[in-house]
Order: C-alpha cells, then sequence, then structure tokens
C-alpha cells in the first residue's frame, strides 16, 4: 500500500492511532461545552486513570510489555462519558471490568466483547440503583453534532469503518420507522435517540472497535444489523439500556462464530497437507 506523501495524509491514516483518542476527546469537549454532559471532570478524570493503570498492570503481568495507551484512553473517556453516577466508585469499577475483559475474556488469543461495552452492560446489570446510562440529546443545536458527525465520519472513512457505521445508522433509522408504526410514537421521536452524545461514542467507537468485529465486510454489516433488530426487540420492551446490551448479546456471538469457524478451518487444512 502506498503512503500518504502530505502530513495531512498521514495524520489521517488508518496507520494513525492517535485519530481515534483525537475523535472522543472532539465529542468530550464539544458536548461538555454544549450541555454540561459529564458528572464531574474528577470522576471521568477516575474512569481514564484507572483504564490506564489496569492496562499497564495487566499489559506487564500477561504479556510482560507496556501496551500502547490509547485504546485505554478511549476506554476510559467513554466510561467518563456515559456512565452517570452520583459517587465515585461505579466510575473505577466500570473501567477497571472494561480492561480486565480484555485480558480475561479471551477465546484463541482473541477478546470477545468491546472493553467499554462489556465494562457499562456489566455496571447497569450489577449496580443500577446507582448507575445510570448518558442519555442527554443534542435538541435543535445541531451544530455540535455537525462537527462530531462530520470528524467522525471522515476518521472512520479513513480507517476504512465507515461500511460499518452508515449500515448501522441507516438500520436504526429504518427499523425506528417500524418501531413508530407498532407503538403510535412520533417517527422523530424514535430517531431522536441517534442523534445524541451517546450514540456518537456507539457508532464511531464500540460498533466498529477492530479487535472485536468479525472480519469479512459483509460481515460486519450483517452484524451491526442484527445489533440493531436486536436493539428494537429491547426498546420495544421498554428498555433505556437497549443498545449497549444489543451489542453486548450480538458482536461476542459473532465472534465466537468466526473463532469457531476459522479454527476449523485450520484444522482441515492441516489435516489435509499432514
Amino acid at each position: 500500500m502506498t503512503k500518504p506523501s502530505s502530513a495531512v495524509g498521514r495524520f489521517f491514516s488508518p496507520e494513525n492511532r492517535y485519530l481515534a483518542p483525537l475523535l472522543i476527546t472532539t465529542i468530550l469537549l464539544v458536548s461538555q461545552v454544549s450541555f454540561g454532559l459529564l458528572e464531574s471532570f474528577s470522576r471521568t478524570a477516575l474512569a481514564i486513570g484507572t483504564s490506564i493503570v489496569f492496562e499497564i498492570v495487566l499489559g506487564r503481568l500477561m504479556y510482560g510489555k507496556f501496551p500502547n495507551l490509547a485504546s485505554a484512553y478511549i476506554t476510559g473517556i467513554s466510561v467518563g462519558i456515559l456512565v452517570r453516577s452520583p459517587e465515585f466508585w461505579p466510575y473505577a469499577l466500570c473501567a477497571a471490568l472494561s480492561i480486565t475483559s480484555k485480558y480475561v475474556l479471551r477465546w484463541k488469543g482473541r477478546h470477545l466483547w468491546n472493553p467499554s461495552n462489556f465494562g457499562i452492560s456489566a455496571i447497569l446489570l450489577l449496580a443500577p440503583e446507582y448507575v445510570a446510562a448518558l442519555s442527554i440529546q443534542w435538541g435543535n443545536n445541531v451544530w455540535p453534532m455537525l462537527i462530531v458527525w462530520v470528524l467522525g465520519a471522515l476518521i472512520v472513512y479513513r480507517v476504512r469503518r465507515f461500511h460499518i457505521t452508515f449500515t448501522y445508522v441507516v438500520s436504526f433509522i429504518t427499523l425506528a420507522a417500524i418501531r413508530s408504526l407498532i407503538t403510535g410514537h412520533p417517527l422523530l421521536s424514535e430517531i431522536a435517540p441517534i442523534t445524541g452524545p451517546m450514540y456518537q461514542l456507539f457508532i464511531f467507537f464500540m460498533i466498529t472497535d477492530p479487535k472485536t468485529t468479525v472480519k469479512p465486510k459483509w460481515a460486519q454489516c450483517l452484524v451491526v444489523f442484527l445489533v440493531a433488530v436486536v436493539e428494537m426487540i429491547l426498546r420495544l420492551a421498554q428498555n433505556v439500556d437497549a443498545p449497549f446490551y444489543a451489542l453486548a448479546l450480538v458482536g461476542p456471538a459473532a465472534m465466537a462464530i468466526e473463532i469457531w469457524r476459522t479454527s476449523r478451518e485450520s484444522r482441515q487444512v492441516v489435516g489435509a497437507t499432514a
């Protein structure tokens, strides 16, 4: 592959691991300036710090080296944005669960859950009386949303993951129309959740995570469509945390199927050449 020659091209190349931290920091700043969405900066800092510490410690223990901390930063800031609690401990616990899942919940060398998706789903199930998920929407203030969407779309396009985000968004809007027909709610009220900061993290980070998505493009699109379908079912059941649970159910199942098929095909090849 020919490497980009310009500084801008190199910056927005798939090899730049700091693109995702840049995007998530932009989402944080734009959201905070527009709505003051954070419970507090100190809680977010706690989540980021816990993620980084656990990444360093577990990376050294499991592999004997210091890992790149971009992923831990993304996980920590995601927890800081998405978790809502008056307490401090849920932020540290959620971040710790998220990073630990990368090292513990593995099969044949691959982890199954997106870290922040696992941690947030777990904390919502374990401590619903103390924790809620972010549910703020942009409302009529479209400029913050446009800034995030343009930057997010550019970055996921450059890292060749735009088809995942696009498929999910189209699926969500289509299924929102179906939900509107079923429930009698106005169509715009069913579409509105996808305009919020929570969904920006969901569609640009959680569902596009290269480590926890299947490899073929067609399969990636199928998986996120199924995530949207399960989310619709959970929404119809009045589950307000539907997107997190939908991804936590569908994503690992798809990964497990791919890992199993790849392993079986490898054994067949070895057997045929033996």
